[in-house]
């Protein structure tokens, strides 16, 4: 009877001593789902007890990061990487998957390789699109509907959509919201709000996705004319037209002049340099033929205006003073007519035949 009893207190008596003598280990804790939006980091922690060998992580069934007990991680890529925490009588395995990406999606398993020994949870990539309302601000005639139209582009999944205005909800019967798949697996939502304004207010259109920390938003001013409103609207209008427009007009008018004044300052610099550089010019075409005159003066010498030529001097040619006739040496005359006079004699004049103009001899003289 005492041996049966000792058999059967001996699978217990093992069960209990084997972990403490490293042949059988378990999983104390797996990992946790996790919703992280794309790009960011998901982490997500593997805790086994004491005389564990190996522990294996896998995602989506893929082996992505091993850990040995005697080497520690041993990492095959730069986006998944492990720390390691120990205590006294667990080691926890931190798995870190960086820059998220949509295909991570999926099965994120702990095993250490034993039989039924393995734990797993859920990795949820999102990815927040954009979000925007065609018209920033809105005009609304009183008595009149209008649909805004707010536009959710490339998200995962398909964003919850809300309105607000005046920070309170809008009752969803006052607006549709549409779904519809977009490109890369992303979807797309349109969403138009029925409204019949009675005063200005601020609509705000809201989309949001779990892994969001606070909703994404965009909003739109509504504002409510009325009929006077509208009439001195126009007025200042108007006003503000015939202002913007003086000065636009004023501002062209002194570019204008700039630009004028500019074209006459440059013209009268260009005339007043063309004029100078003319100058120059007749300066020195001046100065050059003064000094090929000078030169030529001095090789050929200067000229003689009064020389004639010898060919041309001819007596026969050149007139001269007529003489007076000859006096008779004999003449007669009567006592009677001979008488004594206080008037002086005439003394003959001396007959000589001279050139009205002397030879000139022309000399040259070079030097």
């Amino acid at each position: 009877m005492e041996r049966f009893q000792k058999f059967i207190l001996l699978p217990f008596i093992l069960t209990a001593l084997l972990p403490g003598l490293g042949f059988c280990y378990s999983i104390i804790s797996g990992p946790t789902n996790a919703t992280v939006l794309a790009g960011s980091e998901a982490r997500f922690n593997c805790t086994v007890s004491i005389g564990w060998v190996i522990l294996i992580w896998l995602s989506n069934g893929n082996p992505v990061l091993t850990v040995i007990s005697s080497q520690g991680p041993v990492e095959t890529s730069d986006r998944f990487t492990a720390q390691n925490y120990t205590s006294s009588n667990a080691f926890t395995s931190e798995l870190i998957i960086h820059n998220t990406q949509l295909s991570d999606s999926g099965k994120i398993e702990c095993s250490t390789q034993t039989p039924s020994e393995s734990s797993f949870a859920f990795l949820s990539v999102q990815v927040n699109g954009s979000l925007f309302i065609k018209n920033s601000t809105l005009t609304v005639k009183e008595n009149k509907t209008v649909e805004i139209v707010c536009e959710a582009l490339g998200w995962a999944p398909a964003p919850d959509i809300t309105w607000m205005t005046n920070d309170s909800f809008i009752d969803k019967s006052r607006y549709v919201t549409q779904q519809s798949q977009g490109s890369n697996d992303l979807s797309n939502a349109l969403s138009i709000l029925t409204l019949t304004p009675t005063d200005t207010e601020i609509l705000t259109c809201l989309a949001d996705i779990e892994a969001l920390p606070n909703p994404q938003n965009a909003t739109v001013t509504v504002v409510f004319v009325t009929s006077a409103t509208e009439n001195d609207y126009s007025e200042d209008s108007r006003n503000t037209w015939v202002v913007v427009l003086a000065v636009v007009l004023s501002l062209v008018g002194i570019i204008l002049l700039i630009i004028i004044i500019a074209v006459v300052v440059r013209c009268c610099c260009l005339k007043k340099k063309r004029s100078t550089y003319q100058s120059e010019i007749r300066k020195v075409s001046a100065e050059k033929k003064k000094d090929a005159d000078l030169e030529n003066r001095q090789r050929h010498g200067s000229e003689n205006l009064g020389y004639i030529p010898e060919e041309l001097w001819n007596t026969e040619q050149i007139p001269r003073i007529a003489s007076l006739p000859p006096m008779s040496s004999k003449f007669t005359a009567s006592a009677a007519d001979l008488h004594t006079s206080s008037v002086p004699q005439v003394q003959p004049q001396r007959c000589t035949n001279y050139l009205i103009s002397p030879k000139k001899i022309r000399n040259v003289t070079l030097v």
